[in-house]
């Protein structure tokens, strides 16, 4: 009896644990397929730095990927699963997942030229010629020696890629790994979702969203979802239930590798807590706002081309990738590549509320909305940026607006010091001390 029951529970195991790895599996090679696709193809590295980097944990280390670059296609396998990404121009990378790769390759992409065409012939900020001058205020010995702190922390395959710090507008510090250069395109992870602000705020400016007003999403008008604002989602308070949990079998993981439509997929989240009272991060919230976002466009082809036309064009961000899924919705959660230059425009944007060169771009106000305190982020957030306010970073100043990426991508904006620092790298969470890197630039600046 014992041993039947025994062989009864053994079986059971083995079942749930091949039901289990049947569902892991597209998670593990869509991960490998989709990064090592935009890795190639979008941020120009190789295989090799790829894999033994970016690719080199858990279980996906252990996928096999297959490169074709003549089609700028990516197949990864491991056991009985195998995922495809494929290259789109001008959009990035997606994986075939849902929709057809025929689908997806066919559908009306415009391709809308950067401008300005030669960057190298214009000054910054829109243009790449930087002024030798530096700030009277800053101590360069004192900015050198934080940075080489920073860029000690790189080991081999983890840490550190690029570091940039402008002050009073001017850069005045911009240091890359051996391996990189400042044409190198750098994967933002969750710094996009402030991306995502943005575009919602050129939109709001534009009267076609409206930041307080409950979403008319069909599916919910029957239940508790009705009531939720844009408001809600951006500031990750929406009520909707969420796992963000990395590493295993969760929402975000599931969206992100295995769902063609991901801001579909967060839209049927059930209801879990009366809105604008619990927070929770959640980037299927942001997909989901950038399926929202879509709706306002009489066409796709104005949608797509609006990062471009609306933001990247303005600021002089030739380089910046926004990536698409395979329904052809931005992923305004985590896949945007651009060099450190431009992602220090972009900071620029919010360092000076807004404007660009006397041009309000966003809103007036939109960068103090932006810096409210969410209900229940405890000070720590805003809308689609963190915050300062708790002081979780003691030694920046409680002003400070954030960007952060999953693998320790930050961009830092400290309007009270008109100071802005940006790291790009691969480090898991807790590896880099930013704290320390920022008490470090404070100290070379003036009072």
């Amino acid at each position: 009896m014992k041993k039947r029951l025994f062989v009864a529970i053994l079986i059971a195991v083995i079942i749930g644990a091949v039901y289990y790895l049947n569902l892991l599996m597209p998670v593990v090679t869509g991960y490998a397929a989709k990064n090592l696709a935009s890795g190639v193809f979008v941020a120009g590295r190789s295989q090799e730095a790829m894999e033994n980097e970016d690719l080199n944990f858990s279980v996906v280390a252990f996928t096999n990927n297959t490169i074709d670059f003549e089609k700028r296609e990516v197949v990864s396998r491991f056991l009985w699963s195998e995922s495809k990404a494929v290259y789109i121009d001008g959009y990035g990378c997606t994986l075939v997942e849902a929709y057809s790769e025929k689908e997806i390759k066919d559908r009306n992409y415009p391709i809308i030229e950067s401008r300005p065409a030669n960057p190298d012939t214009m000054a910054w900020p829109m243009g790449n010629l930087i002024a030798d001058s530096i700030p009277i205020d800053l101590d360069t010995v004192k900015l050198k020696l934080a940075l080489s702190r920073a860029m000690a922390d790189t080991v081999p395959y983890k840490g550190t890629f690029a570091l940039m710090v402008i002050y009073k507008g001017q850069p005045v510090a911009e240091v890359y790994r051996d391996d990189f250069d400042e044409n190198n395109r750098f994967l933002s992870w969750s710094m996009a979702k402030s991306f995502t602000n943005t575009l919602v705020g050129l939109r709001v400016k534009d009267g076609k969203m409206a930041i307080q007003q409950p979403l008319k999403i069909d599916d919910w008008q029957d239940d508790k979802r009705q009531g939720i604002t844009l408001n809600n989602l951006m500031h990750m308070n929406s009520g909707l239930e969420w796992n963000e949990g990395y590493g295993n079998l969760s929402d975000v993981t599931i969206m992100l590798h295995k769902k063609g439509d991901m801001g579909l997929y967060a839209q049927q989240k059930p209801y879990e807590y009366p809105a604008d009272s619990v927070w929770l991060y959640s980037s299927g919230t942001t997909n989901l706002v950038c399926r929202e976002l879509r709706k306002t466009f009489a066409s796709d082809e104005e949608y797509f081309a609006f990062p471009r036309t609306a933001l990247f064009n303005k600021i002089g961000m030739t380089s910046a990738v926004f990536e698409v899924d395979a329904s052809g919705t931005f992923v305004g959660s985590s896949y945007l590549y651009a060099t450190m230059r431009d992602y220090a425009r972009f900071a620029l944007l919010y360092l000076n509320g807004g404007n660009w060169q006397g041009e309000q771009l966003l809103p007036e106000g939109w960068v103090d909305y932006t810096a409210q305190v969410a209900n229940g982020s405890n000070g720590r957030y805003g809308s689609f940026f963190w915050l300062n306010q708790s002081a979780e970073y003691p030694d920046a100043p409680k002003d400070m607006l954030m960007c952060k990426g999953h693998d320790g991508q930050f961009i830092c904006i400290i309007p009270s010091k008109e100071l802005i620092v940006i790291r790009t790298g691969y480090s898991k969470k807790g590896e880099f001390d930013l704290n320390g890197v920022l008490d470090g630039v404070l100290k070379s600046i003036g009072e």
